[in-house]
């Protein structure tokens, strides 16, 4: 909405293709690796660039319920994808991190990932594909 209580259409076509976005991944997701949602996948990136964390990081990083990440953790866990060691500060903190399958199966998907994003993009020129990042990076941090 505008100051005047008017739509935007500009945010108005933002959030709507977002939407769509957002649609669009969760559903590539599935069709990349069906036993891998998009939340684990996320998660399991999470687990990869930070080194290892606890699951109330995770929880508190992407604002998820601690339940959801413990349910995601466990079907993880299950599938041999993440292991559990103690924290070598703090003996009575357990810190999740990817295992060798859960390391080889986030680069299978990712690049699986890359590709679809590639193919989807592979008219845009340079320049518009630096702007594009540019503005994802700039939204997300905001």
């Amino acid at each position: 909405m505008s100051t005047r209580g008017v739509p935007d259409p500009a945010v108005e076509t933002i959030q709507r293709e977002m939407t769509a976005f957002a649609r669009r991944a969760r559903a590539s997701a599935g069709r990349m690796h069906p036993e891998l949602s998009l939340v684990s996948y996320t998660l399991l990136g999470h687990l990869e660039e930070s080194g290892g964390c606890r699951a109330t990081d995770l929880a508190a990083h992407y604002a998820l319920d601690k339940s959801t990440v413990s349910r995601q953790v466990a079907g993880l866990e299950r599938d041999g994808l993440i292991g559990r060691s103690l924290d070598p500060d703090d003996h009575r903190v357990q810190v999740l991190h990817l295992t060798d399958a859960g390391r080889r199966l986030l680069a299978q998907v990712t690049e699986r990932r890359r590709e679809v994003v590639r193919e989807r993009l592979a008219d845009w020129p340079d320049e518009d594909l630096r702007r594009f990042a540019g503005y994802l990076v700039r939204y997300n941090a905001g």
